[in-house]
């Protein structure tokens, strides 16, 4: 069970992203010491990238690419910083089938 302090930052990156797409279809969990980032398709979720706490409020993202495996994303950042390069670079993968 991820700790508190974990899921509340799952809602606010869930928050940040959300207004930075401009749609809800975008849910976030905590998973360890991960934050996944799953787009909602009706009532299907796809998991499309993570960001992975690297210390204090310091985060690394990664896509999940066709193949099931982890693609490194480029630079470390906060939650802030990091949810707009997640939108910056995957914009396209982060949008619902039915958009």
């Amino acid at each position: 069970m991820p700790a508190l302090p974990t899921k509340h930052y799952a809602a606010k990156l869930q928050q940040q992203l959300r207004s930075l797409l401009g749609h809800e279809q975008i849910i976030t969990q905590a998973y360890g010491r991960h934050l996944l980032i799953k787009r909602l398709d009706d009532e299907e979720q796809t998991v499309v990238a993570r960001l992975t706490e690297l210390g204090r409020n310091r985060y690394s993202a990664a896509f999940r690419s066709h193949s099931g495996r982890w693609e490194p994303l480029p630079g470390t950042g906060t939650l802030d910083e990091m949810a707009k390069v997640v939108v910056a670079l995957l914009q396209p993968y982060l949008q619902p089938d039915n958009y």
